[in-house]
């Protein structure tokens, strides 16, 4: 009879054995992945904010002026054709 309970118990402590490792390695899988999205958003946020310059210095007021004029041949109109528009508040009837 005891023999049967030291099996039964030797069966119980294996089972949790395993289950314990394998909880382990699937934890350290899933850390290891953490880690790496992490890096990666670590990356998309530099490259988010290199784009943030780059878009700045391509929209600049000078270099849009320079590529209207030298590329386009776009000019300023002459100042008896420029007419101001006041804005219109949001939901106001003109």
């Amino acid at each position: 009879m005891s023999l049967r309970i030291t099996l039964l118990l030797l069966a119980a402590l294996i089972a949790c054995a395993m289950v314990a490792v394998t909880t382990q390695h699937k934890a350290r899988k899933l850390f290891v992945e953490l880690e790496r999205e992490r890096a990666k958003a670590k990356q998309l946020e530099v490259e988010w904010g290199q784009l943030q310059l780059e878009q700045g210095t391509w929209a600049t007021h000078a270099r849009v002026e320079r590529i209207a004029t030298r590329e386009l041949n776009m000019k300023l109109p002459v100042a008896t054709r420029i007419e101001v528009v006041a804005p219109v508040a949001p939901g106001a009837r003109p």
